[in-house]
């Protein structure tokens, strides 16, 4: 029996034996304690990580956590298309199927950075990497039945959020929290419109989370006021990581999501809380905004879908 809405947690994750899913970011933080909660209730979770000895590290883990879980590892380096389209490949090679692509990993409030392709970090990798996957991978889960790709945003989408078409890359001017919210407004309107894409099919969803405030590595790169204000309160609103991950994995397991479903804490301002549908901003479900970027993304990457 599933939980009430405002308390469900690992406990309500139906078995998941049988399935694979992918796990962007899985050695550290949210991705970590999303693979290992899959993994507990008999996933075969792929930890898609950059570095390989951290996740070797994750792994081991995991193992610790849940003896006998059913783990492989990934390269997978975002920031590189080439690594994108590697990953793609390799995992086409070891999996007939997909049943679980979960977009997790991403960068926050980077200094001025450019991707080995010369998309703006966060850009490039919150939004464009995980683009360039889905769109390589999705023929993995199109033919599975309860199949879905959840992709995690963040409450930024709400903070100097906007889709800059006259200067995507921030090459003329660069805001750190400017891009971030870029990113993250990016990840929904992706969402919103993959699903639109996906729902003649019926057998595949798209749906988003956000963790609220998750003591994970992200807060690393905030500028100086900004950091020394997180370092005050964080350790008041912050909740664990595997509080964090909870609507990334009702997103990806609840039995009752639907797609295009935004799910994230709800108390304390969407900070705190367990995971219920929450909603999004209003720009993240302008139309005409989400088309125009997938095209503008699928000419940046390269990378058509089969939807």
């Amino acid at each position: 029996m599933t939980a009430a809405t405002d308390r469900w947690t690992e406990r309500d994750i139906p078995s998941q034996d049988g399935r694979v899913a992918v796990v962007t970011g899985a050695n550290s933080g949210l991705g970590l304690q999303t693979a290992r909660a899959l993994a507990a209730r008999g996933a075969h979770v792929v930890l898609a990580v950059r570095s390989l000895d951290k996740g070797r590290q994750a792994l081991a883990h995991i193992s610790e956590c849940a003896p006998g879980a059913k783990l492989s590892l990934q390269r997978l380096d975002l920031a590189s298309l080439r690594s994108v389209q590697a990953a793609a490949d390799e995992l086409h090679a070891e999996h007939p199927k997909i049943d679980l692509l979960i977009n997790n990993a991403g960068v926050m409030y980077t200094p001025r950075q450019k991707t080995e392709d010369g998309f703006d970090m966060q850009f490039g990798v919150n939004h464009l990497g995980h683009f360039a996957l889905t769109g390589l991978l999705l023929d993995l889960l199109l033919p599975v039945p309860g199949s879905r790709v959840v992709t995690v945003s963040s409450f930024g989408h709400r903070i100097r959020a906007g889709i800059h078409f006259d200067d995507l890359q921030f090459d003329r001017s660069y805001n750190r929290v400017a891009a971030y919210g870029q990113a993250k407004l990016a990840n929904l309107m992706f969402t919103y419109e993959l699903q639109r894409r996906l729902a003649p099919r019926e057998t595949t969803i798209a749906t988003a989370a956000h963790p609220g405030a998750a003591a994970t590595e992200l807060q690393q790169n905030l500028p100086g006021p900004l950091r020394k204000g997180a370092d005050l309160l964080l350790p008041l609103l912050a909740q664990p990581a595997a509080m964090g991950a909870l609507p990334t994995l009702r997103a990806a397991a609840d039995p009752a999501a639907s797609g295009g479903q935004y799910y994230g804490p709800a108390r304390m301002g969407g900070t705190r809380g367990y995971p219920e549908v929450v909603a999004s901003s209003g720009k993240s479900h302008d139309v005409v905004v989400q088309q125009r970027l997938w095209a503008v993304s699928e000419r940046l990457t390269d990378v058509t879908f089969p939807v």
